[in-house]
């Protein structure tokens, strides 16, 4: 197989993901002429905001309605005009948000990445390897530009102030997870792109993982400490949002613990009792 061929397999896998979700929704006529590129914006766009707004709602009516004794007191809730604030500005930035993993697409089917298209081309020990090394990156280069988007100042003024107005328990919602400024939510997402051009990747493992952002964004804003060592859930993430200056990780804590901002929530607790 030549390398024109080897890249049609990555323009094939993207049309066969355009099919899959706008056929599903949207008529053929208004889609199929679109440009490959117009096709996959749209998809990422349309396929984003459905996984925000049913995951969202989902959880929201399960944790504040379903379980709302066992969770939360009821003066710690979320009003539901702070909810629908937060869905107005994240919808608002959905469609720059869904410009990234079109450009991370038109990079792989360019064979600007180091990106392969089946775990067969590697064998599964290697696949892992190379996945933990993404994994472990991405955290790294997440923490970072999360970092410095309270250290730098225009930065968070002008960026990332837009999500940190939900700084209390009885305004952080699942909601909140993509209630960011665009620029800022893709600047906290482009460490995946990144990575794209330093760890071979395979492509639908890199596609997964960035849809997995939407989930876990809503995850760690719900408020529920999980207590799943070394995850760094809600717990740990409810504290950044009231401190300002602990807890910038992503998925796990250990890059808090390596450069000292860690703040586990149950130390907090007993500092406040």
């Amino acid at each position: 197989m030549d390398r024109t061929q080897y890249l049609q397999q990555f323009v094939d896998e993207t049309g066969w993901y355009n099919s899959i979700v706008l056929g599903m929704i949207l008529p053929e006529w208004i889609w199929r002429p679109l440009p490959s590129p117009l096709q996959s914006w749209l998809r990422n766009y349309v396929g984003g905001s459905l996984l925000y707004l049913v995951s969202g709602f989902l959880w929201c009516f399960y944790i504040y309605y379903l379980k709302r004794n066992a969770y939360f007191p009821k003066d710690a809730i979320p009003s539901y005009r702070a909810m629908k604030l937060q869905i107005i500005v994240a919808m608002k930035a959905m469609p720059w948000y869904s410009a990234l993993p079109t450009l991370s697409e038109y990079m792989v089917e360019s064979g600007w990445t180091k990106c392969f298209s089946t775990i067969s081309e590697v064998g599964w020990p290697i696949y892992m390897v190379y996945l933990l090394t993404y994994l472990v990156l991405c955290e790294f280069g997440i923490y970072w530009m999360h970092r410095e988007l309270h250290d730098i100042k225009p930065l968070y003024k002008h960026l990332h102030a837009t999500h940190h107005i939900y700084n209390k328990q009885n305004t952080l919602s699942p909601f909140a997870g993509l209630a960011f400024h665009p620029l800022d939510g893709i600047l906290q997402a482009i460490p995946h792109v990144i990575c794209l051009f330093l760890i071979p990747t395979q492509f639908m493992t890199h596609v997964i993982l960035l849809f997995c952002e939407a989930i876990w964004t809503a995850n760690i804003h719900d408020c529920i400490h999980g207590k799943v060592w070394p995850v760094m859930g809600a717990g740990y993430h409810t504290i950044h949002h009231t401190t300002y200056r602990h807890n910038y990780g992503h998925y796990t804590i250990w890059m808090d613990w390596l450069f000292g901002t860690l703040r586990d929530p149950e130390d907090n607790s007993k500092k406040g009792e």
